[in-house]
């Protein structure tokens, strides 16, 4: 079935908007309305959530590019109802999810819940088992989008989780608020499974006390028999992230990292993909750190081609860290990326759809998987 013009329009509207509300960011007028947002952390953040047009993607507030966004929106309502304006004019109905309940709990030694664990878009919670990292002290090593420690300094988390006290939190976030699936990334520790022991751990608990889905985050561990111990613990996807794809950018904007070099990332994630699955296994990458559009495009054929999810997602510049001041990628650019691989995706049969548990998955922090599942004429067939 072809697409009607108006579902058409509504898509290539919708794909313009979550693109824009990405880059350039959202203007909360009303403090209350930011109050569950995340701030800090390692990864995507400074972010809240919010629903438009069917679609919950997480939108920057807190960054220094949002302070000056052209988007504006009301006090929600007690139901989370809001108007989203753009330059003081009307330009969707849009939905704030509500404070998650699990918040309110703590344990048994007094720790809220929300500072080991937190509710990503509206069912993925997400945690950093290791808030610490052996990169992040040090100017010469630290990847300098990161905020891993700034979280950490502020008290709103704690250094290390144990594997019970995250069990105990996804089987509340499960209970109260509906969760779906759970993120475990972690700081990497100076040891050569490079974070992924203290991951088996907490997967292992987690899966027993709630059988919910889950994908682990780490970099590519010394030994690959590891992917197996994550698999047998639980972990349904797994993400090492590479951030950048281009040798010379990655050099200058995390420079401890890009030690461990593109190619050897390309053989973990062949040894990875023959454990999890074709799809099973993903990688962020984020536009607007130095990659031309064509040079990600050429990273992200290689990679679907190994069986693994590119998942392209905006920079986003964070406080406290070096490039917070540094200008988020256009919309345009985006859609210059996420157009083809979400052609690319829907081609090899590797979808947001298939994927188990993740980022990919949950897909709220970047508008790619509006692309994907495109007819012959190139426009999506799910608005959803």
């Amino acid at each position: 079935m072809n697409p009607t013009d108006f579902e058409t329009a509504l898509l290539t509207r919708k794909q313009w908007l979550v693109s824009e509300l990405q880059s350039l960011g959202l203007r909360m007028v009303d403090e209350a309305a930011s109050a569950s947002s995340r701030r800090g952390g390692a990864g995507p953040s400074d972010h809240k959530a919010l629903q438009v047009m069917g679609t919950t993607v997480m939108v920057p507030i807190h960054t220094h590019p949002a302070r000056q966004s052209p988007f504006t929106a009301d006090p929600p309502t007690f139901d989370g109802r809001s108007m989203l304006y753009r330059d003081g004019r009307p330009e969707a109905p849009i939905r704030f999810p509500r404070q998650p309940r699990f918040y309110d709990l703590t344990t048994e030694d007094g720790i809220p819940y929300w500072k080991l664990a937190q509710l990503h878009s509206h069912n993925v919670l997400a945690t950093t088992v290791l808030q610490t990292c052996i990169r992040y002290g040090n100017a010469e090593t630290k990847c300098q989008f990161c905020a891993i420690g700034e979280s950490l300094k502020a008290g709103r988390t704690i250094a290390r989780k144990t594997p019970e006290q995250l069990a105990e939190v996804a089987a509340a976030a499960q209970k109260f608020d509906g969760v779906e699936q759970v993120v475990l990334t972690t700081g990497t520790p100076p040891t050569e499974d490079r974070g992924a022991a203290v991951l088996v751990d907490v997967a292992r608990a987690i899966k027993s006390r709630t059988g919910l889905a889950i994908q682990a985050q780490c970099e590519p561990p010394a030994d690959f028999s590891w992917f197996h111990r994550l698999k047998d613990a639980g972990v349904d996807t797994l993400g090492m992230h590479l951030e950048a794809w281009d040798e010379t950018v990655r050099a200058r904007i995390m420079p401890g990292k890009a030690q461990v070099p593109v190619s050897y990332y390309l053989e973990a994630f062949a040894a990875a993909v023959a454990v999890f699955g074709r799809g099973q296994v993903s990688t962020y990458l984020l536009g607007g750190l130095g990659d031309t559009a064509e040079g990600l495009l050429d990273g992200c054929r290689q990679l679907i081609a190994l069986g693994v999810y590119p998942f392209v997602v905006p920079f986003v510049p964070i406080g406290g860290t070096p490039l917070q001041h540094r200008q988020p990628p256009g919309a345009e650019f985006m859609r210059s990326i996420l157009q083809p691989l979400g052609e690319m995706l829907s081609a090899a049969g590797m979808t947001s759809e298939t994927v188990k548990a993740g980022c990919a998955k949950c897909g709220a922090c970047s508008s790619l998987s509006t692309f994907e599942n495109q007819d012959s004429n190139g426009q999506n067939m799910c608005l959803g």
